[in-house]
């Protein structure tokens, strides 16, 4: 905001919309001439978040899209100036998704039409051709019942859904969809004719609206899109696109249309490049920074702290945990658990972490994350405490009991090149020496090439913190695409399948303590410290309190941005 603005000039395209006329007035709570620049490392390449969901795409939908609500610290948070969501039948298992007023950016209800093509989205209907065959089954769900006259649909499904919360949004207007791929013009007949091809099954319409939630969503090469593709249903709306060598910058405007609870403070919104040190453009080019903190940065941002800025340090939705394999000098659970509890996790925090001690939270579970009501739960109920976390009152004593002679080799993998894990490295070799145990350095500059050889026999990795059923599976699951220990539990893959149909937030609760409860017992891992992001806000900005997690962590809850007078 104060400074000098670098203004890039386009090399690519630039991508404008335009206002018409009748445009409503913008909300009052817009501050005339105020703009936040943001330093952006996500990348925009299609306003169809649901069909193309990375990064930089999530982080843009946030601000354009609304929706019943967003998960924060793993819980479900309502938005009902956007819509209700209520489960109106136990058996079988119905959900309403029932809309207040939302409208489109060009004044068109959002309506049972946009909710109905979105859940044929999630239902498998515009699945990729290369994809089709892995989820012919989808398709075969139950055709939501449809309350126009409400602006609600009925979604029955096969089972309870412990996400049923967020299973249907409206991630694209229907009406736009309807008149590209059908050819019809009026906006409200194309609706109609979205809802027919749906409830009819009819194959070739299908066809021509799955190629539109693919495709026509998308940025092309030179950067442009239709102004219909454009549409905003949230409190901002994509005003231009541009790219030069620095990299893409995005810019938004407040949504006159948007009829939220909360209408936005501030008139512009820059994503520009973050750049090679974007702590050293803080308070000149970016009023806002998110970066990883590291010893290099450190002083930086200390000074910066010093004179008044906001630094912000929350979980990235990753965590840092020591995780055994199962086979060779770990085949046993008892020696796992031996040399387990001979490892100080806050040692090995306070080392890893170096200058940013104060950034790290140190955890005790696998599944949730420090912060959140279910961490709770987890904590109280998995037994890690008494089995991993309390030291042997002879940690010799009980590896000898374990049946592992003096001096036994464990050759422990990390990533070379990271600095927590140097340093975590470091502390467990000091700690497990006194206890018998002979610690072999397996560090790589190579850390996926060399986790994925599988000649290691322990491993400090940083991982997701799961938020899903299917997530936990792949971490967790007997069949888990993405297990590093391997570990295998029919109890622990039954008590996800249970957690997948629970739709009572206690229940799930005390379920996720059971799944966390057989990886504890299993001795496989023993969670670290949770990996933090810092946030740096200049002094003339309030209102922005970043999220924790991997989706959209900086601009969720952009309409409470503000500069200061």
């Amino acid at each position: 905001m104060r400074g000098e603005r670098r203004v890039a000039a386009p090399i690519a395209a630039l991508l404008a919309v335009g206002l018409v006329s009748c445009t409503p007035a913008l909300p009052e709570t817009v501050v005339p001439d105020t703009q936040i620049t943001v330093g952006w490392t996500g990348g925009f390449t299609s306003v169809n978040a649901a069909a193309s969901p990375t990064r930089g795409n999530v982080d843009i939908a946030e601000t354009i899209r609304a929706d019943f609500g967003d998960l924060v610290d793993g819980e479900f948070v309502a938005d009902e100036g956007f819509g209700t969501v209520t489960i109106v039948s136990d058996d079988p298992f119905t959900v309403r998704y029932d809309l207040a007023e939302p409208v489109w950016s060009d004044d068109i209800p959002l309506d049972a039409a946009d909710l109905l093509l979105a859940w044929a989205g999630t239902a498998g209907y515009f699945v990729a051709s290369e994809d089709a065959a892995a989820d012919a089954d989808a398709v075969e769900m139950e055709v939501p019942a449809l309350d126009e006259f409400a602006r609600a649909i009925d979604v029955t499904y096969p089972q309870p859904t412990i996400d049923w919360q967020r299973a249907v949004s409206a991630p694209v207007p229907a009406h736009v969809v309807g008149q590209r791929a059908l050819g019809i013009d009026d906006p409200m007949e194309a609706k109609q004719a979205v809802i027919r091809a749906i409830q009819e099954g009819d194959d070739d319409a299908l066809a021509e609206i799955a190629t539109v939630w693919n495709e026509d969503f998308e940025l092309g090469k030179d950067g442009k899109l239709a102004d219909e593709l454009l549409l905003s249903s949230g409190p901002f709306r994509i005003d231009e696109v541009s790219e030069d060598e620095d990299g893409q910058s995005v810019a938004l405007v407040p949504n006159p249309s948007y009829r939220g609870l909360v209408t936005p403070k501030v008139a512009r919104i820059e994503l520009v490049p973050n750049g090679d040190a974007p702590e050293s453009e803080a308070g000149e080019r970016l009023d806002v920074v998110q970066l990883a903190p590291t010893t290099a940065n450190r002083e930086i941002i200390r000074q910066l702290e010093r004179q008044d800025f906001t630094v912000d340090t929350r979980h990235d939705g990753t965590l840092w945990a020591l995780m055994l394999d199962p086979t060779g000098v770990f085949t046993g659970a008892q020696a796992r658990a031996a040399f387990l509890r001979t490892v100080p996790a806050t040692a090995l925090t306070e080392r890893g972490s170096g200058v940013w001690a104060t950034a790290y939270t140190g955890t005790t579970s696998m599944l949730s994350a420090p912060g959140s009501r279910a961490y709770d739960i987890v904590n109280e109920d998995s037994g890690f405490s008494a089995a991993l976390a309390t030291p042997a009152d002879d940690a010799a004593l009980e590896r000898e009991s374990a049946g592992i002679a003096p001096g036994a080799s464990v050759c422990v993998l990390y990533d070379a090149g990271s600095e927590f894990a140097v340093g975590a490295f470091a502390a467990l070799s000091e700690a497990v020496a006194e206890a018998g145990w002979s610690i072999a350095d397996c560090g790589s500059a190579d850390f996926a090439g060399s986790l994925a050889a599988g000649a290691w026999d322990a491993v400090i990795a940083r991982v997701p913190i799961p938020e899903t059923p299917e997530q936990i599976l792949d971490q967790w699951g007997s069949q888990g695409a993405a297990s590093i220990s391997g570990s295998v539990d029919p109890e622990r893959d039954a008590l996800v399948a249970e957690y997948a149909q629970t739709t009572d937030v206690y229940e799930a609760r005390d379920l996720l303590a059971q799944i966390e409860a057989t990886i504890v017992r299993a001795a496989v891992a023993l969670p670290i410290a949770v990996n933090p992001r810092a946030t740096i806000i200049d002094r003339a900005v309030t209102g922005i309190a970043p999220r924790t997690g991997a989706a959209a962590p900086l601009t969720y809850g952009v309409t409470q941005w503000e500069v200061v007078p």
